[in-house]
């Protein structure tokens, strides 16, 4: 279930690529805020460090106050700098409590799998599966027991126990994980 958590945000007017650069060098990533009631979107800037905490909160709900008004919203994207992985932008997307989004939640793999043990190799495939539910109702994460899949089986979607709190929106022929056999090295014979 998802907690909510507290985020302040401060409005700012949209800018150039210069101003936002300078916005990170004082500790704050700009945003934008997108409604789910209108096509308008509210450019912000967050501090760096509430940012930080609102990640480690474990929370997928957060209520911010955008214009003088309070809104409750998930992390539509957060993009990272591809080299010093420090977060550059984030995306906000408003929600009401009382309607279903369609949201991506990571799967948790719990166990070993008997195959691996045998000397298969586990193969992933899926790290993230779609879900639909109420805001309130989004898992931390999905948690899969793999330790049942032997050398030669394979985890779909499809094998996934129903919960009652949300729907899997993803493909239920889509593989999570499998375990395969390990791949023969061959012996080149020279003359």
């Amino acid at each position: 279930m998802a907690n909510e958590f507290n985020l302040t945000v401060n409005k700012r007017e949209l800018s150039n690529k210069g101003e936002r650069k300078q916005l990170r060098k004082l500790g704050k990533v700009p945003g934008v805020f997108y409604s789910h009631d209108s096509k308008k979107s509210t450019p912000f800037y967050i501090n760096i460090a509430d940012l930080k905490d609102a990640q480690k909160s474990g929370s997928r709900v957060f209520n911010i106050n955008v214009g003088n008004k309070k809104r409750t919203v998930l992390f539509k994207s957060v993009q990272y700098h591809p080299i010093t992985d420090e977060i550059i932008h984030v995306d906000l997307y408003g929600v009401k409590m009382d309607k279903a989004v369609s949201i991506n939640v990571s799967v948790h793999l719990l166990g070993t799998a008997v195959g691996t043990v045998e000397g298969g190799i586990l193969v992933a495939g899926l790290s993230e599966i779609e879900v639909e539910c109420l805001p309130m109702n989004i898992p931390e994460n999905i948690e899969v027991d793999i330790s049942s899949l032997d050398i030669g089986d394979v985890l779909r979607v499809e094998d996934l126990a129903t919960n009652k709190n949300f729907e899997i929106k993803s493909s239920l022929d889509q593989i999570i994980d499998s375990v395969t056999y390990p791949m023969k090295e061959e012996e080149v014979v020279t003359d």
